[in-house]
């Protein structure tokens, strides 16, 4: 009886899901979220601010902002963070020159009080350019590994041909099964 109610409460249980979007400027985030909500791909220009949209995925309601990253946009990422459940961190791949900046940033990020909880996905996108840098180079670049107070999950992607991208949301959806 209480695996029927469970599965009927789940039906009708609209409980929306905060999930963050962020990056440095030029990583593909918006591209990202309007793969998520249009499943294609918008022209875009840099945010100024945010952009924010409902993304339903069996039932399962994430309200997305997508978060502008130049470097004078990153000190209000914190006022995004309160009741946020997953962190989405676009990395571009292609950008070695940046990816110690991409590490600084999410390091201050999960050191914040409001995201203690929170989930971390991370995309690393353009992986269909040649010569970018793989899952496993991104991941030892931001030492991945020695996060453990957050699950965490990283995801090679590309936002143009949304290749990657429903891997990433499906692990969020196995994160929500688990709480």
């Amino acid at each position: 009886m209480g695996i029927l109610f469970t599965r009927i409460w789940r039906l009708f249980n609209h409980q929306e899901h905060k999930v963050i979007i962020v990056g440095l400027d030029n990583a593909g985030k918006t591209t990202i979220l309007y793969q998520f909500s249009m499943n294609e791909v918008v022209h875009t220009s840099p945010t100024i601010g945010s952009n924010v949209e409902e993304i339903v995925v069996n039932n399962t309601r994430f309200l997305m902002w997508d978060i502008g990253g130049q470097e004078s946009l990153r000190s209000s990422w914190n006022t995004y963070y309160t009741n946020t459940e997953f962190v989405i961190v676009v990395v571009d791949s292609t950008d070695r020159e940046r990816i110690s900046v991409t590490k600084e940033e999410l390091y201050k990020m999960l050191a914040h009080e409001d995201l203690r909880k929170a989930g971390l996905l991370i995309f690393a996108n353009k992986q269909d350019v040649k010569n970018c840098m793989t899952v496993a180079e991104i991941s030892q670049f931001l030492k991945l590994t020695s996060i453990k107070d957050h699950q965490w999950h990283i995801q090679a992607c590309c936002a143009l041909t949304g290749e990657g991208l429903c891997q990433g949301l499906e692990w969020m959806m196995s994160r929500l099964k688990i709480r």
